[in-house]
């Protein structure tokens, strides 16, 4: 047998767009990759934005990602403890995850210990000198408040609007996505502020949907995972080095 030892960084799956066959093409591939994984994962993290909307009704969820739910319940009953950070697509997850599929949720970064390295890790959204006005919104839809008046919202309506808002960001952060902002990158200067309060070895992040390794001293290193919508990148920490990577499989288109 394999034995266990390799922890997943994965994130920016934002499944449901473009359109549904574009969708369940990368639903599809990513299952595939999950497939490959299971063999040798000690753990997995889910770093938020893995769909493109989310709201959780009491007695109702989002319909489809039937293929990804599967394959998550299948690794979490063999034993492979999985966690998700929610992310500001996604920000509305609350107990659907952890009690079907028993994924431990975060709604904020945290620090994790691992084969003697120390890291912190979480999507992305709001931290660093950026961001003002969605920090304002992040504020308000994170509120009980917002969340308590969505929910009154028959989800056909609810969850149609939810997802012309959010495909209408994705389509307006676009080209922001696109660049790299070099010594200015937000996260990186986020990393380097952490830096000053406490070490560590790894900031792993996601949000930015470029895939990033960036030194930040001699010891510490920047790491952003990148999307599954154009890199389908990800991190491989094997107990003594953390490596970005890119899944070649033949990408499926139906």
């Amino acid at each position: 047998m394999i034995k266990k030892e390799k922890i997943y960084f994965v994130s920016d799956l934002h499944l449901g767009v473009p359109n549904y066959d574009s969708s369940l093409a990368r639903e599809k591939l990513f299952v595939q990759w999950l497939d490959d994984i299971k063999k040798d994962a000690t753990s997995l993290y889910l770093m938020g934005d893995v769909f493109d909307f989310w709201f959780e009704y009491k007695h109702s969820i989002p319909k489809y990602f039937t293929r990804l739910f599967g394959k998550l319940a299948e690794l979490s009953d063999q034993g492979i403890p999985i966690f998700y950070f929610t992310g500001n697509h996604d920000m509305w997850v609350f107990n659907y995850f952890e009690e079907e599929l028993k994924i431990k949720v975060h709604h904020q970064p945290i620090e994790l210990t691992a084969g003697g390295k120390t890291f912190f890790i979480g999507h992305g959204d709001g931290l660093g000198p950026r961001d003002r006005a969605y920090k304002i919104l992040k504020y308000f839809f994170r509120s009980r408040l917002c969340q308590f008046l969505f929910e009154w919202i028959h989800p056909n309506i609810g969850i149609g609007i939810a997802n012309f808002w959010s495909r209408k960001s994705r389509l307006g952060n676009a080209g922001k996505d696109a660049k790299h902002y070099g010594e200015e990158e937000w996260l990186l200067i986020y990393s380097k502020e952490k830096l000053k309060e406490k070490a560590y070895d790894y900031f792993i992040f996601g949000h930015r949907h470029l895939p990033m390794d960036v030194p930040i001293n001699e010891k510490s290193r920047y790491i952003n995972l990148g999307d599954w919508l154009v890199y389908f990148s990800y991190a491989e920490f094997d107990g003594e080095n953390l490596t970005l990577k890119y899944y070649h499989k033949n990408q499926l288109t139906s």
